[in-house]
């Protein structure tokens, strides 16, 4: 009965560890002819199994050929036409995909990728998982202009660059051109990007670019006109030699500083009486009667008279002082007495 039971346990454990080796892959691939494509072949690392070998093999014509192994000695290419052109991820456990580049029309087929497991008790395990890879020709699609950083208005001066993109089977030549007056067209470069280090107002005009490969009778497709607009530059002055742009502008001697006008009306006083008169204090507020009318002589005599000069009016304005009112009175009535 114990016997039973280990044997049992045994096939359980067998089975779950194939279980977990077990190969992911796809049934079929297209590439694009000298382009390339990746054959997925993935597992998931399994405690106890280590990967003894890894073998990818190629099945064209009813004859197999193998064109890359990993062991322990390392990578091995095995099919020079292939030599350089594939590869397999290192240090990436449970990724075995096989890289194909530079695709040429033979390299269509059945690939088998074959993984080989060795356990803690040396047994082992093999798994594989067949592809089948179709390469095909794809002629190149319509080009897209693509601007650079600045868009398609630019400064005169700067740096920018128009790239002319495709898609299809390489290599893919491309072709930039210029529009013209009449329709004719100016062949600027043979490249994907046409690149200014300098533009200058000159270079403003319509472009448009071409793409070609060689499948299809070689033909040729035509993107779509831009207009590239440079604007000029605004015109900066110059400071002359003489001025230094960190000088100040120089100072107005105070004798030829302009004189401040005056914002307040004017007003001109003019006393006409002879006696004396105390000197009021600049902080008495006196009140004033304007009189827009002549004066006698017997009112100039006898009070304090000016002129103000006002928005152009003149007015003469009367001010009673107590102190000469009360002389005049005095006067006034020593005369009377001297008269009678």
């Amino acid at each position: 009965m114990g016997e039973v039971v280990q044997i049992v346990v045994f096939v359980m454990a067998f089975i779950s560890c194939n279980a977990l080796l077990d190969l992911s892959g796809v049934h079929q691939v297209k590439g694009t002819w000298m382009g390339c494509t990746t054959l997925p072949c993935t597992y998931m690392p399994s405690e106890g199994f280590t990967q003894q070998t890894l073998i990818w093999s190629m099945e064209r014509d009813y004859s197999t050929s193998t064109i890359f192994r990993r062991d322990d000695s390392g990578d091995h290419v095995l099919l020079s036409r292939f030599r350089d052109r594939v590869s397999v991820p290192k240090h990436s456990p449970g990724n075995a995909s096989l890289l194909i580049e530079n695709l040429e029309i033979p390299d269509s087929g059945h690939y088998t990728c074959q993984v080989i497991w060795r356990s803690k008790n040396n047994s082992l395990i093999t798994k594989e998982v067949t592809t089948m890879v179709k390469v095909v020709k794809v002629a190149v699609t319509k080009p897209v202009i693509r601007a650079g950083e600045l868009g398609l208005t630019v400064p005169a001066g700067a740096r920018t660059s128009l790239t002319c993109v495709a898609s299809g089977s390489p290599p893919i030549s491309y072709r930039w051109f210029r529009s013209g007056p009449g329709g004719k067209a100016l062949l600027l470069s043979s490249q994907a990007e046409l690149a200014w280090d300098s533009l200058r107002p000159s270079d403003t005009g319509k472009y448009y670019c071409e793409a070609e490969n060689n499948v299809r009778a070689r033909a040729v497709q035509q993107s779509d006109t831009v207009e590239l607009t440079v604007r000029e530059s605004p015109v900066t002055q110059q400071p002359s030699p003489e001025t230094d742009r960190h000088s100040r502008p120089p100072l107005t001697p105070r004798g030829d500083a302009p004189q401040r006008v005056p914002t307040e009306p004017l007003y001109e006083v003019v006393f006409h009486s002879t006696a004396d008169v105390t000197r009021l204090e600049t902080d008495v507020e006196v009140p004033v009667k304007c009189l827009h009318k002549e004066t006698n002589s017997k009112t100039e005599t006898s009070n304090d008279t000016f002129a103000m000069k006002d928005n152009g009016h003149d007015s003469i304005c009367i001010r009673k002082n107590p102190e000469y009112e009360n002389l005049v009175n005095a006067m006034e009535s020593e005369y009377e007495i001297e008269k009678i």
